[in-house]
């Protein structure tokens, strides 16, 4: 995919992500991580729901005592402030950003129900109670993606809780929404508790959103706003009738998780058991191209461990095109079908190195081209000496050298560049922190990306033409190199001129898009100039 056509492909992705998060209209509906970052999740939603029944006596569910105090509510519902890192449509990274979600105490000893887009990828939640500045501290039980539900478990307990209502909720139920919306002027602190009453209008509303994926909700018209998602729809009886986790403002749409659904759900996650969970914070692209933005990953998840990262898009699940209809059913059939501890082939798109790359959730994790390894095992087996761990790891910036027609991820440290074209051979980019030093010593790294009209068919060619290395240098063996898009060999010399540096030659053609040569070399003088080396060939375009 770093190939001309598939490049352009990944920029008709890109355009719709940021489609899908862009800000839409100043009133704003639900937002994904209770407002932790700038984007709204559900401004493109559009929900639409069944035509409303005729409505029916509400079914308050007084059992004939005295009715509660609607004030004592907010003594059960609390305010969560979640920090963390999270990753922007447009390739950057937003750190520490600090946003709220509510959520509603279930047990005395502190168990809370909010939503899984409240709580998964943030590193930090705080928890605050009515009429208590000083914040509790909480840690995930358990989440669910598709359900958009979690449970966290307060520090300490005598929490005063909710019950939940005995009876599926009715057209035309009386209800109250309860929580802290979000008022993009505040500080989380500052946000305050608020209170809205309403109706049930709909029982069956679409629940498939771009981040969450539930055949039915309720509808109701208790005003909602960002901020307000985990917090509590109740009934005159303050016993909870469901869950509010959307709202699209434009239209006044308010949405909630049903109860009487959620409640087997939400007994789970108190268990500690995820459920439908491979731990994305996600949002559905939609359009032909299909795909889930991944904002952030939880720490040590399934998604975690299989390498997926912050600002991939989730492309396949087991081969199946997903989000191809802006929302995350596709995805959440397969993991209600696989399990969510099933091994499940996946692909993504990952921006940063403008690839493709695959991998398995459960199994075996993605797999870059590793040289450093390579040369390791490489050099181990003919006895000569390992490189040098030298330095602190490398910084890297994308580069590109005059034409336009060559870039690569290279070490900042190598800001000495020269990006003319090599008339021996076509467009060219050399960089190193010394490009004389470079091309005299073997003390200097540095490397070379180069294209030239010359045929797939000169890769043998060309490797005798660079095999003088094996005069000053430990010939450690040539082997096919394929990264899915380009071809070819893949040279490696270590101990060039008596010294433990190594020389990294690659010949190759890419797999789509044109018969035309390309090589790659990467002088590596310590150990961190052979990982350069990985970023390099994860990372190089080179057209012709």
């Amino acid at each position: 995919m770093r190939h001309l056509l598939r490049t352009l492909s990944m920029v008709a992705i890109l355009s719709l992500v940021a489609a899908a998060c862009g800000g839409g209209d100043d009133g704003a509906g639900d937002q994904a991580t209770g407002d932790t970052t700038t984007t709204s999740v559900v401004d493109s939603v559009q929900p639409t729901p069944d035509p409303t029944p005729e409505p029916t006596p509400a079914d308050t569910g007084d059992d004939g005592g005295e009715s509660p105090d609607i004030a004592d509510l907010e003594q059960s519902v609390v305010k969560i402030k979640a920090e963390g890192s999270f990753a922007q449509p447009d390739g950057t990274a937003a750190f520490n950003i600090a946003g709220v979600g509510t959520g509603f105490i279930i047990s005395s000893d502190g168990i809370v129900v909010t939503n899984n887009h409240v709580t998964t990828g943030a590193a930090l939640l705080e928890v605050f109670l009515a009429g208590d500045p000083d914040p509790v501290n909480a840690r995930l039980l358990g989440a669910s993606e598709c359900w958009d539900l979690a449970v966290i478990q307060l520090v300490g307990d005598g929490y005063t809780p909710l019950e939940f209502r005995d009876e599926a909720a009715t057209t035309g139920l009386d209800v109250f929404a309860a929580g802290y919306p979000w008022v993009l002027e505040a500080t989380p602190e500052d946000v305050d508790y608020t209170l809205t009453a309403g109706i049930v209008s709909s029982v069956t509303a679409d629940g498939e959103t771009n981040w969450a994926s539930i055949d039915e909700v309720l509808e109701h018209d208790a005003r909602i706003r960002g901020g307000n998602s985990g917090g509590p729809l109740v009934d005159e009886n303050l016993d909870v009738v469901g869950v509010n986790y959307a709202g699209v403002d434009g239209a006044d749409q308010n949405f909630a998780i049903a109860a009487f659904d959620a409640q087997p759900i939400i007994d789970r996650l108190a268990a500690g058991e995820n459920v439908d969970f491979i731990g994305i914070n996600g949002q559905a692209l939609g359009g032909s191209q299909g795909g889930i933005f991944v904002s952030s990953v939880e720490s040590g998840s399934p998604a975690d461990v299989a390498g997926i990262e912050p600002g991939d898009i989730l492309v396949t699940l087991e081969d199946l095109l997903l989000a191809t209809d802006g929302t995350m059913s596709q995805y959440c059939d397969v993991l209600r079908t696989q399990g969510s501890d099933s091994v499940m082939d996946f692909e993504v798109y990952r921006p940063a190195l403008d690839a493709i790359l695959t991998g398995q959730i459960n199994g075996a994790p993605i797999a870059l081209p590793d040289i450093s390894d390579q040369v390791n095992e490489q050099a181990g087996d003919s006895g000569g000496p390992a490189p040098d761990q030298g330095g602190e790891a490398y910084t890297y910036t994308f580069v590109e050298d005059d034409s336009g027609l060559i870039s690569v991820s290279i070490p900042t440290a190598w800001d000495d560049i020269d990006g003319s074209e090599n008339s021996n051979f076509g467009p060219s980019i050399w960089a190193s922190p010394d490009i004389a030093g470079w091309r005299d010593t073997w003390t200097v790294p540095g490397i070379i990306v180069e294209s030239s009209t010359r045929p797939a068919s000169d890769i043998p060619v060309l490797l005798e033409e660079r095999s003088g290395f094996g005069d000053v240098c430990e010939d450690l063996g040539a082997s096919d190199y394929d990264d899915g898009f380009y071809t070819g060999v893949l040279q490696i010399y270590g101990s060039c001129g008596g010294t433990d540096t190594f020389y990294v030659i690659l010949a190759a053609t890419p797999v789509e898009g044109g018969d035309y040569l390309v090589r790659v070399e990467v002088q590596a003088v310590e150990q961190r100039d052979l990982e350069a080396a990985d970023e390099a060939l994860a990372t190089f375009i080179a057209l012709v």
